[in-house]
């Protein structure tokens, strides 16, 4: 598969980590685009997070119209925002393309590919429940960053690895997680 990762400047660099690592881990993952929106750098060195280094890693610069995640022509099949920032959910839910992000997205739902959207927001505003309703209705999978407790998890990074399994998972990807009642 070849994957598609925007990180925007949300809150939650963890996920995005977290979920390079483990889509680096599955053999069946070919390539990895990344993209980072203007802020995400700030956020991620604020989080104090590194982002995983690979050769099947390509990054492309969020003002880069011509990079191949711009073209449904590329094939690539699926793409994750996370995590994805309310300002990012409005521009993707309106149509809006200035940047490559934006873009991307734009030509996955167009081509009925799959796109999952990792909102860091809390508490929604009404105007946040009506975009992410419309990524909904355009075929996003819209997937809040809210952990699970009933784990048993005793470390922040273990609590956000459940919720990156399985989120990982939702763009189709095999990855082991825990589920209710094991």
């Amino acid at each position: 598969m070849k994957i598609v990762v925007a990180i925007t400047g949300a809150s939650g660099a963890i996920y995005a980590r977290q979920c390079l690592e483990l889509l680096l881990s599955n053999k069946g993952v070919e390539k990895l685009g990344v993209i980072l929106s203007k802020h995400a750098p700030d956020v991620i060195k604020a989080e104090g997070i590194t982002l995983p280094e690979d050769e099947r890693i390509t990054y492309f610069d969020n003002d880069d119209m011509w990079a191949s995640v711009a073209s449904g022509s590329a094939k690539w099949d699926a793409m994750l925002v996370v995590p994805a920032s309310m300002g990012t959910v409005a521009r993707l839910a309106t149509g809006v393309s200035q940047t490559l992000i934006e873009r991307a997205v734009d030509v996955m739902l167009k081509e009925r590919r799959r796109v999952v959207v990792v909102v860091r927001e809390a508490p929604y505003s009404l105007i946040h429940l009506r975009n992410m309703t419309t990524l909904t209705e355009c075929g996003a999978i819209v997937f809040p960053a809210s952990p699970s407790f009933y784990f048993g998890t005793t470390t922040i990074e273990e609590l956000c690895m459940e919720l990156s399994r399985r989120i990982v998972g939702m763009l189709g990807v095999e990855v082991a997680h825990r589920q209710w009642g094991e």
